[in-house]
C-alpha cells in the first residue's frame, strides 16, 4: 500500500466534506466559483495557518517535515476527530518512517497458552480474543456459540470482515448489516495507517477487494477510520433468534495488537433469556474451539 496515496487520499476525502459553513467565521471568503464540494486547498491552508504549497504538497503524499503541531492544525481544519487524527498522524509517520519494512509486528501472532486458558475460564458472558485485522483468535464456550457462523467458517483463521462480506450467510446474521460492514472497513482502514507492512492485513484487503465487489471497494474507497472500541450490536441467531448485546473491547497491553471482548445482556431481560438458552443448548452440544494460528 503506498504512503503517499494513502495521505494523498486521506486528506483529500476529509476536505472534501467540510464546508464553508462548517469551518467557521475565521475562513475569510475566495473569489472564484467553487468548483469542489468541500473546502479548497487554500482554505485549508487558510485555516491551518500554513502556506499553501505546503498544504498542496502535503496533500500529494509529501510528508516530508511534517511536524506534529502542523498535523494538529491541519487535524482542527478539517474537522477531524479522535480515530481520523490518530490515522492521519499513522500515515505520515509510516511515510517518513527510515526503518526496514520488516520492523512490523509478525503476520501471524499466536495467542498464549495462558491467555487462552484466561478466556475460557470466563463462564457468564460471552469472551473472545482477536487481533487488528479481525481474526477471531479463541473464545469461551459461550461466546462461540454466539458467534458460530463466523468461529465456524471452514477459513482459518476465522475473521469477521471475511465473514461480513463473504459469506451469505452474514445478512441473516446481522440485521445491521450495513453498520457492521461499515465498522469493519473502517477499523481494517485504521490498521494499514497503524501496521502498514502487515502482509496478512494486505492479502486480506486485497481478497476483500476482489470477491467483495463493490461492497466493500465502494466502503473502502471512502477511507473513513472509527474506533469501536463499546457499543451495541443486534444479531439473529440461527438458533435462538434476536438477540441484542453490548460489548467492551480492552486492548491487551502483554500482546501487542491483541484485543479481549467482553458481551453482555441486561439481566432479567428478553435478550438474558435468549443468552442464557443458547448456553442451555451449547451445554449439550458445545461448540468445537477454533484452530489456533
Amino acid at each position: 500500500m503506498d504512503r503517499r496515496t494513502e495521505i494523498r487520499d486521506f486528506l483529500t476525502t476529509r476536505r472534501a466534506r467540510v464546508t464553508p459553513e462548517q469551518a467557521g467565521r475565521t475562513l475569510s471568503p475566495l473569489s472564484g466559483t467553487r468548483r469542489v464540494p468541500g473546502l479548497r486547498r487554500e482554505e485549508v491552508a487558510q485555516l491551518a495557518g500554513v502556506s499553501v504549497p505546503y498544504y498542496t504538497r502535503l496533500e500529494r503524499g509529501d510528508a516530508r517535515g511534517a511536524t506534529d503541531a502542523v498535523l494538529d492544525a491541519i487535524a482542527r481544519a478539517l474537522l477531524l476527530d479522535d480515530a481520523e487524527r490518530a490515522h492521519l498522524f499513522d500515515l505520515v509517520r509510516a511515510a517518513n518512517a527510515t526503518g526496514p519494512a520488516g520492523a512490523a509486528r509478525p503476520a501471524r501472532q499466536p495467542v498464549r497458552p495462558g491467555l487462552r486458558n484466561l478466556v475460557e475460564t470466563i463462564s457468564d458472558v460471552p469472551a473472545y480474543l482477536r487481533n487488528a485485522r479481525l481474526d477471531l483468535l479463541a473464545g469461551n464456550p459461550l461466546a462461540r456459540a454466539l458467534f458460530a457462523p463466523i468461529f465456524d467458517s471452514p477459513a482459518r483463521p476465522a475473521n469477521a470482515a471475511r465473514f461480513t462480506f463473504l459469506d451469505p450467510a452474514a445478512a441473516a446474521f446481522y440485521p445491521d448489516w450495513e453498520t457492521v460492514a461499515e465498522q469493519n472497513v473502517a477499523t481494517l482502514r485504521a490498521e494499514v495507517g497503524r501496521n502498514p507492512y502487515d502482509k496478512a492485513l494486505s492479502d486480506l484487503i486485497g481478497e476483500l477487494s476482489t470477491r467483495g465487489g463493490d461492497a466493500f471497494r465502494g466502503r473502502w474507497a471512502r477511507h473513513d477510520v472509527r474506533h469501536h472500541r463499546a457499543g451495541a450490536k443486534r444479531i439473529h441467531h440461527p438458533l435462538v433468534g434476536d438477540l441484542t448485546f453490548t460489548y467492551e473491547t480492552t486492548q491487551l497491553t502483554a500482546d501487542d495488537g491483541l484485543y479481549l471482548i467482553l458481551c453482555a445482556v441486561p439481566p432479567g431481560s428478553r435478550d438474558a433469556e435468549t443468552l442464557d438458552l443458547l448456553a442451555s443448548w451449547n451445554a449439550s452440544a458445545p461448540t468445537t474451539s477454533p484452530s489456533s494460528t
